[in-house]
């Protein structure tokens, strides 16, 4: 027996994931209307078409400011797309604006990826989280790890892409972006910004 499924499911499944219309129907269909797995399925599918278009070339995009209410921190950043149709798209353009809001929020960010943090950073951290006092009675192996998983925590409070988005914190920001990624069949990256704070 085939299964009837709302178009507004449809619709608010399309707006929660960025897949098309006819992808959201067929996975309601498959789950049986189950929202909640229909949306594991269409972003699992999703961030795997968005991670193979990862490495095409991206030569357009914005370059967007953002100050922030009181005008004491200013960003400005680039965000790249392949075609200067995807630039012009509202769904690249409120991305683009969000960015700059995200950015703007997050104190301890300074740089886009954790590929992007230089190994002088990192063997600081390093050097921080051996010397704690709570690791003297532990094995050397579990020192090893605590100190591992540690860093990564540090580390991904400075990294843009690993930051809760701004509008919605069950999702990275890396996620976001890839579903964007996979709603316009490009490319999309964030390639650079500064912060500007007043006085600083």
């Amino acid at each position: 027996m085939e299964i009837k499924i709302n178009p507004s499911l449809v619709k608010e499944l399309r707006e929660a994931t960025g897949a098309g219309m006819m992808s959201c129907k067929k996975a309601l269909e498959e789950t049986k209307g189950d929202y909640t797995e229909a949306v594991k399925i269409l972003r699992q599918k999703g961030l795997a078409l968005a991670n193979k278009k990862v490495g095409r070339k991206t030569c357009e995009g914005v370059i967007g400011c953002y100050i922030h209410t009181g005008g004491k921190l200013g960003v400005l950043y680039e965000i790249n797309c392949e075609t200067d149709f995807v630039a012009r798209r509202p769904e690249f353009q409120e991305f683009a604006k969000n960015i700059g809001m995200q950015i703007a929020a997050c104190p301890t960010v300074a740089y886009i990826s954790l590929n992007d943090i230089p190994d002088e950073i990192i063997e600081i951290e390093k050097t921080i989280e051996s010397k704690k006092e709570d690791l003297k009675n532990k094995s050397a192996e579990i020192q090893t790890k605590i100190i591992n998983d540690r860093i990564n925590k540090n580390l991904k409070t400075q990294s843009l892409l690993d930051q809760p988005f701004i509008k919605d914190t069950t999702q990275t920001v890396e996620n976001i972006m890839k579903q964007l990624i996979t709603l316009t069949g490009e490319n999309i990256k964030i390639t650079r910004f500064v912060k500007f704070q007043l006085g600083g």
